[in-house]
């Protein structure tokens, strides 16, 4: 069995398909849920129009099945209005330092 905290931690090193950015930081994953061997991620986006969506829940989904214990992912998608104020602190600083602002 794998803990939330181990998922949380996976999660934390997915980026972003269009920004070098972790999708923890961005506030992109919105709950984590862990039953047993089966790991469900709610998941939202920045733009409900976002190209990546599909890259992003691949990169979720490889990543997490690589977790030891974990023989199942489902990736739920949210589309809830995503904000600046969603954000980590760490979301803010890589954002700059990227230039963004």
């Amino acid at each position: 069995m794998v803990s939330e905290a181990a998922v949380w931690a996976a999660l934390a090193e997915v980026q972003d398909p269009e920004l070098p950015v972790g999708i923890v930081d961005l506030g992109l994953v919105r709950s984590v849920r862990v039953e047993g061997a089966a790991v469900a991620v709610g998941l939202t986006f920045t733009s409900i129009a976002c190209p990546c969506t599909d890259v992003l829940i691949d990169d979720v989904r490889a990543r997490l099945a690589r977790l030891d214990g974990v023989a199942g992912v489902q990736v739920e998608e949210l589309f809830e209005p995503w904000s600046r104020d969603d954000l980590t602190e760490a979301g803010r600083v890589a954002l700059r330092a990227l230039g963004v602002t």
